[in-house]
């Protein structure tokens, strides 16, 4: 039985992070590590890893559930776990269909976008900006550098 791996990395900051400076600080830090058990943990009767890294200023950042269908769904993204196929959702047009990245069968793939938030807190309002990377495999073994050994099969943007 393979396992699915989700490797979430998150980098945030507010609107007086975006100078030069701060992109290049936050340039440094990796998009891909070593999955150590604890924080990662596993999910969904041991069919899946979760493993998060980084900033995750407003608590409970990416939320995972698992539907009837035997699809893994995640922020923005699903996989099914028969098909082992990652398929990416828009939330900004909810009418459009998913799309379909690539295999995951015993191939790696990494997705990253930008996104930011609106947030309210001590009464006022602020831009929270972030970079979020999705490091993601299915695997019949176990490795957990998986994402250290190889670069990945398919690398997406948005």
């Amino acid at each position: 039985m393979s396992t699915l791996v989700l490797q979430v990395v998150i980098k945030q900051w507010d609107k007086g992070q975006r100078t030069a400076e701060h992109v290049a600080q936050r340039a440094k830090n990796p998009d891909q590590y070593p999955i150590d058990f604890p924080p990662a943990f596993y999910v969904f009767d041991k069919q899946c890893v979760i493993d998060q890294h980084g900033d995750d200023l407003l608590g409970d950042r990416v939320s995972y559930s698992l539907a009837d269908d035997e699809k893994v769904k995640f922020d923005r993204f699903q996989v099914c776990l028969n098909s082992k196929l990652l398929e990416y959702i828009d939330k900004a047009d909810s009418d459009k269909e998913s799309e379909t990245i690539g295999s995951l069968d015993n191939n790696w793939i990494q997705c990253k976008y930008d996104w930011r938030y609106s947030v309210y807190e001590g009464g006022f309002y602020y831009w929270l900006y972030e970079e979020v990377c999705l490091n993601v495999i299915c695997i019949d073994t176990f490795d957990e550098n998986v994402f250290l050994k190889t670069k990945p099969a398919v690398v997406f943007t948005r």
